[in-house]
């Protein structure tokens, strides 16, 4: 069975940090790349950041400069470290896996509340 659990997400004043994890189990994490999504209320899903198994990253525009992506396979967990919060990165953060190789495998989290206040 596979998991995706997010934690560490809550409720933060604007400039202030949060770091996220998304812990897996039930896939081999070194296939897939690893990524966060958001969701605001009355907006659709976006990227926030990815990373691939070989470390390589890419981050939304609107997060880049403030937000960094890790992961680390030994404890098949990546990482979301999100400084600088803004009121508008108020959203569901959800963690995401795909598969590297095969298209349209992919694997989505539950999510985890993250809200900025202003």
């Amino acid at each position: 069975q596979v998991l995706l659990v997010e934690s560490g997400g809550g409720l933060v004043q604007a400039g202030g940090s949060l770091r996220l994890s998304c812990a897996s189990s039930g896939f081999i994490f070194s296939l897939y790349t690893m990524g966060w999504y958001r969701q605001a209320p009355g907006k659709q899903r976006e990227l926030v950041a990815v990373i691939t198994s070989g470390g390589s990253t890419n981050y939304a525009d609107s997060v880049k400069g403030r937000f960094t992506i890790s992961r680390d396979n030994a404890k098949v967990t990546v990482y979301l470290q999100m400084d600088n919060l803004k009121p508008e990165d108020t959203a569901v953060y959800y963690c995401n896996a795909e598969h590297t190789y095969i298209g349209g495998l992919r694997y989505w989290g539950q999510g985890t509340q993250v809200t900025v206040s202003s």
